[in-house]
């Protein structure tokens, strides 16, 4: 692990730019699936400058883009669905969220009441810019009660929602501790008895290895004898194959470096992430293979009359190079509750539907 002072010595702004131009791009992405109807999504347009003059992304990223969502939707709302069936209701914790609308999604759906607090954390010029989007918006706003700026507007606070600036390269004693037991605030925000799911999505990736293991840590120990404890991950892996090599070169010249890919050479390695830090369990699919388990044949016949796609065996090498892991830490000392070792992606069954159709 790398001290604290190194950390802020090597990380400036400055250089976070190229990282914090990926999650534009993501956005971008999320909205031209949107408008072209591969997903609903009526808060992505306040989060993106000038929504109506932003072209479409190629089909094989509105595939992708949907792919990925409807993959981490079913994970957040199954925590959801376990959490309320307990008699609980459930926090969600959201790293590097960027642009992200999950709250506004959960916050206007069935599961709403099943929400006690949503914190998300970035880097300072995201979360200012989010909380200037949010400012401006009537229908993200609304969503919002008693809301205070602090900070110069780099933070947010509300009821249910919390956006906070934090370097998550730093350690998390003093970039995210301090945050969720901020004088200004009634008590910790995140409490640790109850059910509390982590979204990493696409951020372990941007980082060293050590500060994404003492981050996971951080959370482990706050939990270790309260409340169940679930995390998922979505980013690229097995980079060291053609595609992948090409993919690293690309992010190169954009001046993004991927130092988190390297402890997950391979598939299998993937689920490390979690045992590792004493997980009850962990697993991990490819985009691919949700692709050809998760989506049914009717919605793949509805994904595929919205654009033609015909680099299908592309789209097949790139959804193989990006997975999403998903751990479950149950409290120590207690043995696992059936419905909580159920939570994950379960493929359909006989879910058969050939590349054909696409």
């Amino acid at each position: 692990m790398f001290g604290s002072s190194l950390a802020r010595a090597d990380y400036s702004q400055d250089a976070s730019g190229p990282i914090r131009q990926t999650d534009s791009d993501a956005a971008i992405a999320r909205l031209s699936a949107v408008k072209l109807g591969y997903l609903q999504d009526p808060f992505i347009k306040f989060l993106v400058q000038r929504p109506h003059l932003q072209p479409p992304r190629p089909p094989l990223i509105n595939v992708g883009t949907y792919v990925r969502s409807e993959a981490i939707d079913r994970l957040v709302n199954g925590w959801l669905e376990l959490s309320a069936a307990e008699g609980k209701k459930c926090q969600v914790v959201s790293m590097g969220a960027g642009s992200d609308t999950r709250f506004w999604r959960i916050n206007t759906g069935p599961r709403k009441d099943d929400l006690a607090v949503y914190i998300e954390f970035d880097l300072m010029e995201n979360t200012t810019k989010k909380t200037m989007a949010i400012r401006k918006s009537k229908e993200l706003s609304e969503q919002l009660e008693n809301v205070t700026l602090e900070h110069g507007g780099t933070t947010l606070h509300s009821t249910k929602y919390h956006l906070f600036p934090a370097d998550l390269r730093i350690p998390p004693t003093e970039s995210i501790a301090p945050l969720l037991t901020s004088p200004s605030l009634e008590g910790p925000i995140l409490s640790p008895n109850l059910p509390t799911l982590l979204l990493f999505e696409c951020v372990l990736v941007y980082i060293a290895p050590e500060a994404s293991q003492a981050l996971i840590q951080w959370f482990v120990d706050y939990f270790a004898s309260s409340s169940v404890l679930g995390a998922v991950v979505y980013e690229m892996f097995g980079l060291n194959d053609p595609f992948g090599v090409v993919m690293v070169e690309n992010l190169k010249v954009r001046g993004v470096s991927l130092p988190g890919a390297e402890p997950y050479p391979t598939f299998e390695s993937l689920p490390r992430r979690f045992t590792r830090h004493g997980f009850t369990t962990s697993e991990a699919l490819t985009l691919r293979e949700i692709r050809k388990t998760l989506i049914s044949r009717e919605e793949l016949q509805r994904i595929s009359s919205l654009e033609m796609l015909d680099e299908v065996e592309e789209l097949d090498l790139v959804l193989a190079h990006y997975a999403v892991t998903w751990g479950l830490k149950l409290p120590s000392g207690q043995n696992p509750p059936s419905k909580w070792i159920e939570w994950g992606l379960k493929p359909l069954v006989d879910n058969d539907h050939p590349d054909s159709d696409e």
